[in-house]
This record gives C-alpha cells, structure tokens and sequence, in this order.
C-alpha cells in the first residue's frame, strides 16, 4: 500500500520544523529603524471623552509620535464596518456601528483602543502611555447579556435607540405554534452559552511598513487568510488600491476564527508607519488577548421542544439573546443567526422549528467566530431538549433520538431553512459511537463507581456542521526545473496540518514523491485569489482546488509526452508518475516531459504551471458525528472528572486520519473548557474584566482530558471530487451537549449550566442533602 497517498496516517511533515524551533511567527521578524507601538485603552466599560492631552507623552525619553483618532482622521483613516448583513423580523436593518480606529468621542468597553504611543522601544512606548491624561465622564454600562434589553438597562449606542442591533427570525413561526397546539408532551429550558476566549497559542502581533517611493504598505501579521484581510484593510481602512497592500502571514499559532478578522492594530501600525517613515511593530500582551480579542458564543437561551405521544417532535421555538459586544464585528451578527441557522433542526426530522435571535449590544469586547461559529450553539439547545424529552417519556436518551433522526431514504433532506443535507447515516453513527463508548456496559460501571462514593454518567451528544466557508477557492500547480513541485494555495494553514495533507493529494493525483513539494501560502504577492482557512473548509474547497489543478498539470504533460513520444494525444495514458502509450513500450517520466516544457512545440506555453479557481456547486456540506462522554464526580468536592469518551464522525472521505484525530481532539477539548472551565466574565456593577489572565481565566490542560477513543462512520461527500468533508470544527460542536448531558445523568437533574464548575456541582448536591 501507498503510505504516502489519500487515506493513509502520514506523519506531519511540518512538525519537524515547528518542534524545533525553527518556525517563523510574526513575532520573529523585525525590521532596521522599526519603531513599537503600544496602544492606550479604556480602563473604563462605557464613559464619553471629554480631552485626551499627550504633550507630556509626547515629550516622554524614545517617544517618536503619540497619535489619536483626531490624528487619524485627519489622514482620512477608514472606520472598521461589520463585513455582513443580516436580515431582520418584518424586514428591519442592522444597525451597523461606526468603529473609529481609535475612539474620540466615547468608549463602550473595557480595553477600548484610545491612543497609540510610538517609541524607540516598547517599554519607552508603554511608560510614556501612563503619561497620557484623558478625561473620562464615566457612564453607566450593562455586561450581563440578559439584561441588555431591560428597561432600565443603558443604550450603548443612543442613536440606535436600543440595544437590539437585530432581531431575525428563521421563519416557520405558525409551524411552530401549530406543532406545540396539538402535543401530547412538551419540555422547556433556560441556557447560557458561555462566553470564551480564543487564546491562540500565539498573540496578534502586527509589523507594518510604508515605502514613500511607491506609495506601497506591507503588514506582516499572523491570519487565516492574507486576501481577506488585505481586501478589507486597504479598501476601508487606508483607502488605496489593493495592489498597494502586500500581507504576508508567516507561521501561525492557532486560529480558532479569531485570526480571519480586520484588526484596529493592523490598521494602526500601517497607518503610523506612513506617518512616521518607519516601520511600526506591535505585539499584544496576553492581557490584551483576553481582553480585545474578538470573543466567542455568550448566548442566553429559552428553548420549547413539543412531542408527539410516540415521543416524535412535532414543533421547537427557541429565543435566543446573543451578545454583540461593544461594536459589530466583522462577522458577528451573522454567527447566531444566518451562519449557526444553516444547521436548524441539525440531524432531525424537524420541520416545524422557530428560532429568533435578537443580537444585543453589551459593553463587552465584540464577538464574532470562535470554533463552530453558531453550529455548537444549535447543537446544545437541541440535544439538552432531547435528553429533556427522553426524562419526560421515561426512555433512553438514544432512543428518543433514534426516533427522529433523519433517515437514510430522506436523503437528500431539505432542513428547515432550505438547505440539502446531502449525505449522512446518522442513526447508524449513533449506534457505532454507543458500541465504542460500550453505552450498554454502563450501568456495571455506574454501580464500581458508587461502591468508592463517586457519582458517574453518561451522556450523548449529536452534531451537524454546514461547513465550507466561502464558496470558492484557488491553487497553483507548477513544476520546477528539480522535478518539484510548487504549490501556492490560497487557504491557509494555522495548525491543520495542510502542508502534509495536500502533498499527499499531489502525491496520489501526480505520482510524485512526498517530499517534493514546496508548501507556499500567506503571501499577497503571490497567492493570487483565494478565501483563507475557516468554517472547516480547507480540504473540500482547497484541496479540490489542488486536484483540479493537477488535472490540467497532467493534461498538458500528456500533450507534451505525445509530442516526445511521436504518439497521438488520446494513446498517452498517465498513471503514477509515468506517461504511457497505450499497447506498447513507449513511456516518459515527469523530469522527461520538464525537459519538452522548457522548449514546447508550437502552440504551447513554456513550463508545466496550471492555476484554478474552484467554485462548488451547493451551498456547504455536512459533516456529523455522535460523542459520547462519561463522568465521575467526587460528592464531597463537585469535582467533575471525564472520565471516558468515545466519538463517531462522518467526514465523508478521509486524507489523513491522523490530522483527523487531531483536529477531533483540539475540537473536544475546546468543548471540555466550554463545558467545564472556561468563561469569559465581567463585573456586572463596574464592567471591569474579571479573567483577563490565566490565573482568572481556566484553560484546559492535558491533564483534563480523558484518552479518547475514535473513529469513523465514512460516508462520501457526493458533491465535492474528493468526497471529503469538513473536519476542524465537529469536537466543539459534539462535546458540551454529551458532558452536561452526562453531568445532568450523574447527579439527577434536568438542566446545569456550563461551565459545569465544582461550585455549580457542589451546590447542588449540597441543596439534595438539605433537602
């Protein structure tokens, strides 16, 4: 077998260089003459700004510039917009928010950007930025998402009105209502999802440069994708043509979302550094990656699910309130709505489902997305309904879902806001995932773990991802003069593992050897189209980029080994490498056909160099899977141990199962800290960041996560040429339901709130013994 073709475990070949130590992140590049930058911000949730007075700061040892957003407009300084529409009830607009680059007039949360210190070092900068007096006439502010539309509760933006920046509604609300008039059962919950904090293992950091003699910038800066943010940054916020702007993004440390986003500080330093002749580097504190980084979720739920007297759904109204921050955010209101709506009804028969999401602001950092980007959302409210509805009709929890499940001969199944699910066999993944989870051996181990005073259980947890991101996607394919081969991409790799995973596709489409091909991506100046790495969508939009690209690659070679050959066009064959005429001896190797493309007959072009813009057919696609997590509590402490867990995925056609699993486990432990640890808060009297470090703020480690056992319920994609789909995302969306389901079966109750803290635990085991 081909250990190094389409299927097989091969080892990441980047790893190699990243483990030691010899990656480039952004951090490691410096520039001659570059100046730092540190950034003032607010200190206060919400206060209008009565001066900003930096003469002392200006005068500060190695200060260059002290610059402000009175600076910045007067150079013509774009605002940062939100990059989508979303449609509201009845036809109402989004209200979208004027974002100054640095805030003059008011700010509406804590780390609000103010001004930007230019110095010789970045603790010049920094101490000259205490010098800085700004007059604050401090405001009320409202942090707690559920009471961001109460009557008394302060308008962040008073223009608006309101602090509903939109309410869309899914549709289907008389369905609804007609499914819960006719139930013979119903159930009801109230949810939080609770806001994170991305965490990249590596902070923004951003080093912009500005060449007077061609009206040139370049930022070097760590992103999912360099056109997007170029396209945005030089359109809206330095105004210039795009050709004017060269990103350039060096290896990256994590993404999770955060990292496809326009950033102010990207805009600041290629501002200053037109203005200041200099290059400009800013690098963010931990502190600042917690407190202005985009956040994720913070959702506050009410969610109705009705059933018929055979425990079938007949109707599900769910109200959602989902926290915008302080200003829209690139891609934040469309996260709960129209990106998670994508998914509604997720693996079910589920026709008769209302959702309306009102999108509040808050005076919080924005959101925007963060691993799964609405689906883990969508998940939870279903899949704690379910467990819900098994307790009130007194069946298992897998059973009341293998009663709704979408069944094969549905397939193609139009969900409830339109789109195709086009593949699936999601009872017969639930089914694999109880028998690696060994769900009918439970009841033995529950039994072990009483006998020691320890509380165990057993939860489920179903997801579906619509994933593919944007609905292109590019890829060259050339052949060097060695017999390598470049190629440059226009997704890009953050931890995924691309660089071994396409080879692998060139390796099985071309014949060549593993090692060589020469990764490029992350570079304005060469990477010519292309919508980055997010929503799950690398290997189905890139990789068929890739394939398709290869294709023509190996048409051309045929043209030119039949010339070589003196044979005709339709007699050359092509596999593993080598061209052949067909019926006889005649063949030529790749480095022959290099030879002929140097020098090619009339009518050819030089090189064997093939790009291509991939657009797909269907809207996304839809990896699933079923997680299964198992619990013990300690009854004195509340402490909440995973203690087992097993997990099915369907990511149809599978290029590397050791990526897979790796992304599978990065995704589950993202969905071990929603679940248990982590959650962003703010003070609700003051709005002061409560965890803006790691001592605040808990993070979960190695030690937190069980072994995981995985595996694979492959069903092929039929609408993509690989027959792959999306795989980076399922973890976050398949974990929270299946612990708080198996948390909720371990003590008892209906319903807990994540993060499922010992505290949580503790108190209610304490109410039991008091009651």
């Amino acid at each position: 077998m081909d250990k190094f073709g389409i299927g097989q475990p091969v080892r990441r070949k980047e790893d190699v260089r990243l483990l030691t130590g010899r990656g480039t992140y952004t951090d490691d590049i410096d520039r001659p003459g570059q100046l730092h930058a540190y950034v003032l911000r607010s200190p206060h949730a919400h206060a209008a700004i009565l001066s900003i007075d930096t003469a002392e700061a200006k005068a500060a040892p190695g200060v260059v510039a002290v610059l402000t957003g009175h600076d910045a407009a007067a150079d013509g300084i774009g605002h940062f917009p939100v990059m989508v529409d979303v449609p509201g009830k009845g036809g109402t607009k989004l209200f979208s928010t004027p974002r100054e680059i640095l805030q003059t007039q008011r700010v509406r949360f804590v780390g609000d950007p103010v001004a930007l210190v230019l110095a010789e070092t970045k603790a010049e900068a920094q101490d000259a930025a205490e010098l800085i007096l700004v007059d604050y006439d401090i405001l009320p502010s409202v942090t707690d998402t559920g009471a961001a539309l109460a009557p008394d509760a302060p308008v962040i933006w008073e223009e608006n009105g309101s602090n509903r920046c939109v309410l869309w509604d899914s549709g289907r609300e008389a369905e609804a209502e007609a499914g819960f008039a006719r139930a013979a059962k119903t159930v009801a919950v109230e949810l939080i999802n609770n806001r994170l904090v991305g965490n990249p293992m590596e902070p923004r950091v951003a080093l912009g440069e500005y060449d007077a003699a061609t009206g040139g910038y370049t930022l070097h800066s760590p992103t999912q994708g360099v056109m997007r943010v170029r396209d945005g940054l030089a359109k809206l916020i330095l105004k210039v043509p795009n050709d004017k702007l060269r990103v350039i993004s060096p290896d990256v440390g994590g993404g999770f979302g955060l990292r496809g986003k326009i950033h102010p500080e990207s805009g600041m330093v290629l501002w200053a550094a037109k203005r200041t002749g200099r290059p400009v580097k800013w690098t963010s504190s931990r502190t600042e990656t917690f407190m202005c980084d985009p956040h994720g979720r913070d959702h506050v739920t009410r969610a109705e699910m009705a059933f018929d007297a055979d425990a079938r759904v007949l109707g599900v109204k769910i109200r959602t309130m989902a926290a915008m921050g302080a200003y829209l955010q690139d891609f934040g209101p469309r996260v709960p709505t129209v990106a998670g709506g994508r998914i509604m009804g997720t693996v079910y028969d589920i026709q008769a489902l209302n959702a309306q999401v009102s999108c509040v602001f808050t005076n919080t950092s924005p959101t925007d997305a963060y691993r799964g980007a609405g689906r883990p959302e969508q998940a939870y409210v279903l899949e704690r309904l379910f467990d819900l509805g098994a307790a009130e009709f007194g069946i298992g929890r897998d059973e009341i879902r293998r009663r709704n499940y979408i069944r094969p001969e549905q397939i193609p199944y139009t969900n409830v806001v339109g789109n195709a699910i086009d593949s699936g066999m999601f009872a017969e993944t639930q089914e694999k995932a109880l028998a690696l989870a060994d769900w009918a051996g439970f009841p033995a181990r529950r039994a072990a773990a009483a006998a020691k005073g320890r509380r165990r259980g057993i939860g489920i947890g179903y997801f579906i991802e619509a994933s593919g991101g944007q609905p292109s996607e590019w890829a060259r394919v050339r052949f060097e003069d060695d017999g390598r081969v470049a190629l440059t991409v226009g997704t890009f790799s953050h931890g995924q593992g691309h660089e071994t995973a396409y080879a692998q596709i060139l390796h099985s489409k071309l014949g060549i050897p593993f090692d060589a091909v020469r990764f490029i991506q992350g570079d304005t100046a060469v990477v010519e189209k292309g919508n980055g790495t997010g929503g799950s969508r690398s290997s189905q939009m890139g990789g068929v980029a890739i394939a398709r690209a290869s294709e023509l690659v190996i048409a051309k070679g045929r043209r030119l080994a039949a010339h070589l050959l003196e044979a005709g066009v339709e007699d050359v064959e092509f596999e593993a490498g080598l061209f052949r005429v067909a019926g006889t001896d005649l063949k030529a190797t790749w480095q022959q056909v290099i030879e002929v493309a140097r020098n090619p007959p009339e009518g050819e072009t030089p090189g064997l160099d093939e790009a291509l813009l991939y657009t797909r057919s269907t809207e996304c696609n839809f990896p699933n899977g079923c997680h299964v997590a198992e619990v013990e509590i300690d009854e004195d402490t509340g402490q909440v141990a995973v203690i087992r867990y097993a997990a099915v995925d369907d990511v149809g056609n599978v290029i590397n199962p050791m990526l897979v699993h790796g992304q599978s486990h990065g995704g589950i432990m993202s969905g071990i800290g929603q679940a248990l640890l982590e959650h962003a808060i703010y003070d609700k009297e003051s709005g002061q960041f409560m965890t803006a470090t790691f001592q605040d703020y808990c993070m979960p480690r190695a030690s937190d996560a069980p072994s995981f056992e995985l595996g694979f319920n492959i069903v092929p994609c039929p609408n993509n040429d690989l027959g792959v789909k999306g795989a980076g995302e399922g973890g976050a969306c398949g974990a929270p339901p299946a612990i708080v389901s198996a948390i909720c079966d371990a003590l008892g109750i209906g319903h807990i709130d994540m993060p499922v803290t010992p505290e949580k635990v503790w108190r209610v085991l304490a109410g039991r013994r008091a009651a």
